[in-house]
């Protein structure tokens, strides 16, 4: 990857492009830190952010900006949200299906209808967190409340600060796409890049000041140490399996056609072992979630079935991880038949005069695919199950302080959008050579 961005700085489009990336990502992280009017220092406490995977994966994708509500609190949190809810309903309503499949303009269709559902849901979800957190709605301690600079109207106190909530993930959704447009690789993701990262260090400097302490220096040294080691472990392991994929050979049969011969080459069906990447760990953190967050939106957290919940489907709970891994393995595979179709693939072989070696074409070739694609989806599966599961154990087990910041969707998170910008640079650089080529 270093030897990729040495390459790229050296051309001078891609160098700008990259000056553009950095510049837009430093005005996000400068966003982080404006306050927002009526809103303390703490939107939402420490302990309710760990308790809560939901609110703990939110905080981290924003570098920290929901626990202290700050401009962009929701980040591109509801931007996310929209984009997998349209998604799902491509699939399901025929209408967005054929508009996704019209070319550039069902795209642009596709995209403005996201950016309204996602004003929708940042509302909706700034709302929800200023009611369940019982915000007061002041600036400091010593400050006056906003309500009472409101004519006394709490109501206009909230209206003002979801306004500014919502306004904070409308700009993050804007620098998203121009980073998208004018930068390099996917926007929205560098963006979320960007909040682990910040994250990460805002958790690593008392680990490091620690080590300074007149009392346990030494063992805070010697837990720096073991979580170093520990990230570098697990980074290893997600990389690998990010990067492995099943490779089935693909036999052209030679067609003649007028005077020209086509086909005769050989090529290959790439299948990742991971190919869903960290969506199905979110959404089996978010549907987990979603019962703490109605619970506690409605003050039920203190009732009969509030304490079960808490007891039975705490995270710490064995109940918990055997419910969540199920979530992880089924959300794998919902998401992998929606991504790959064998019968398509199947046709599309078949139509072009190809074939797998060993397997009669049309229905034997798709049936062939699908177990294929099962038993890599299974590996795939278990590894994620694994990693949500033993990352947070052991770094618990090191540092109970800050095992919350380096969670497994945090790090899938990382190492897909570095592969991302890796390959994107790469194909940048490539096809710059090729302009000068043909030139």
């Amino acid at each position: 990857m270093f030897e990729t961005l040495k390459q790229a700085f050296k051309v001078k489009e891609i160098r700008v492009k990259i000056y553009i990336t950095l510049l837009l990502l430093l005005v996000y992280r400068f966003g982080c830190y404006i306050p927002v009017p009526g809103v303390g220092s703490e939107l939402i406490s420490k302990g309710m952010v760990e308790e809560l995977s939901y609110l703990n994966i939110m905080n981290m994708m924003t570098g920290g900006s929901l626990q202290s509500g700050t401009l962009f609190a929701m980040g591109i949190g509801p931007y996310i949200n929209s984009s997998i809810i349209i998604q799902l309903l491509a699939v399901a309503i025929p209408s967005l299906e054929r508009l996704s499949k019209q070319g550039e303009e069902g795209r642009k269709k596709i995209s403005q209808y996201t950016r309204y559902l996602t004003i929708l849901l940042a509302v909706v979800q700034a709302l929800g967190i200023l009611m369940a957190y019982d915000v007061n709605l002041v600036a400091s301690d010593n400050a006056t409340p906003l309500s009472e600079m409101l004519f006394n109207q709490k109501w206009l106190a909230y209206v003002v600060v979801i306004l500014f909530f919502t306004a904070g993930t409308v700009i993050t959704m804007w620098i998203g796409e121009r980073i998208t447009d004018y930068g390099v690789s996917n926007g929205i993701s560098l963006l979320i890049f960007a909040g682990i990262l910040a994250s990460a260090g805002q958790a690593f400097i008392p680990m490091i000041t620690n080590i300074w302490a007149s009392e346990g220096g030494l063992n805070n040294f010697w837990k720096l140490i073991a979580m170093l080691i520990a990230i570098v472990v697990v980074f290893t392991c997600i990389v690998t399996v990010e990067l492995a994929e099943r490779k089935i050979p693909v036999q052209y049969a030679k067609q003649i056609k007028g005077n020209k011969m086509y086909g005769g080459q050989s090529t290959v069906i790439p299948i990742k072992v991971n190919s869903t990447g960290v969506l199905p760990l979110i959404f089996a953190f978010s549907i987990l979630s979603f019962p703490e967050l109605i619970m506690t939106l409605f003050g039920w957290a203190n009732g009969s079935f509030g304490q079960w919940w808490a007891t039975w489907m705490g995270t710490n709970s064995w109940l918990y991880m055997v419910v969540l891994s199920l979530l992880i393995i089924f959300f794998a595979y919902f998401y992998t038949s929606i991504q790959f179709n064998p019968d398509d693939i199947s046709k599309s072989i078949q139509q072009n005069g190809g074939f797998i070696m060993g397997i009669r074409p049309g229905k034997p070739t798709a049936q062939y695919l699908k177990k294929i694609s099962g038993r890599i989806t299974l590996f795939g599966a278990l590894f994620l199950a694994l990693i949500a599961l033993v990352p947070s154990i052991v770094f618990k087990a090191i540092s109970p302080e800050s095992y919350s910041v380096f969670t497994a969707t945090g790090m899938l998170i990382v190492v897909s959008v570095a592969i991302e910008f890796n390959t994107a640079l790469q194909s940048q650089i490539m096809m710059k050579n090729y302009k000068g080529f043909l030139k």
